[in-house]
């Protein structure tokens, strides 16, 4: 059997097709051109189906919000993608379509094929625009009540805060070190994550307060995570990851000290193996699973 899993994102639709066995046999990105994801999304469905000839695929589907019980849709996103909410994608492919929040995706992705392979109990943050994340226990996904779990994003570690995220909580993790609020972060002397980093790098003072900030306040989250769930690795993706050694020498740095570690051992904190597709294989993995 093998899977079609779409990832749709704020600028552009991923499309990936895998076997079982995790061998891709194609993939695509198409962009979302004046706003029309449904469009988007349509085409690269058709596109990569005309190449698979007769083959039959289950499809999965991977967006930001929160999915209805049976996975079927998304019963929650306000503020972007205007029209997602309560979209049957199912009826609009003509196909059965198993949808899923897409950090839950990006956590199958590693758990199947990538960095989390083999392990029970796994936490993932994807660090981008936003702040997303998810659970894995005793293997399985835990998707909780409303399919809301792992807001890892909406986390505060500032409760006097003005700030106040889309979940209604001061102070969160996503406003530390999301893309979308470094301008503020940095007096609007930067305009994005990568900007930052590569000044940080250069070993501007600013820079680095900037970002050594962000890194810190993100350790206290991780640790907190690690007091919560004690999973057995923290897996880090999104583009912000890209940062490599940038963001992961100073975490660990900052772990050593806000990390409880009874047993003497720190939990590993590793960089997530696949970047720009890895919804769309989490919601191929998913589909699979749904399927069986």
């Amino acid at each position: 059997m093998i899977a079609l899993g779409i990832d749709l994102g704020g600028t552009n639709v991923k499309g990936v097709v895998i076997t079982d066995a995790g061998e891709i046999l194609a993939q695509q990105t198409n962009p979302i051109k004046n706003y029309d994801w449904k469009k988007a999304v349509s085409e690269l469905f058709q596109t990569i189906s005309s190449k698979l000839a007769d083959q039959k695929c289950i499809v999965g589907l991977a967006a930001p919000g929160l999915p209805d019980e049976t996975n079927r849709q998304i019963n929650f996103m306000p503020g972007r993608l205007e029209g997602l909410e309560r979209f049957d994608w199912s009826e609009f492919l003509k196909r059965d379509v198993h949808v899923l929040n897409d950090a839950h995706a990006a956590l199958l992705a590693e758990v199947e094929f990538g960095v989390a392979k083999g392990k029970k109990h796994v936490v993932i943050l994807t660090l981008g625009t936003g702040v997303g994340g998810a659970i894995l226990i005793n293997g399985q996904l835990y998707q909780g009540i409303n399919q809301r779990a792992g807001s890892i994003g909406d986390i505060s570690l500032d409760a006097e805060s003005s700030d106040i995220g889309p979940l209604q909580v001061p102070g969160t993790l996503e406003n530390a070190i999301g893309n979308e609020s470094v301008a503020k972060r940095s007096d609007n002397k930067f305009l994005t994550t990568s900007d930052l980093v590569n000044t940080y790098l250069t070993g501007d003072p600013f820079a680095m307060e900037v970002w050594l900030l962000s890194v810190k306040k993100l350790a206290v989250a991780l640790s907190s995570i690690i007091n919560i769930l004690a999973p057995e690795m923290i897996v880090i993706g999104g583009g912000i990851a890209q940062a490599n050694e940038a963001l992961f020498e100073p975490l660990a740095k900052y772990l050593e000290r806000y990390e409880w570690r009874p047993d003497g051992k720190a939990t590993p904190i590793v960089k997530a193996h696949f970047n720009e597709y890895a919804g769309a294989i989490g919601a191929a993995c998913f589909a699979s699973k749904k399927s069986k």
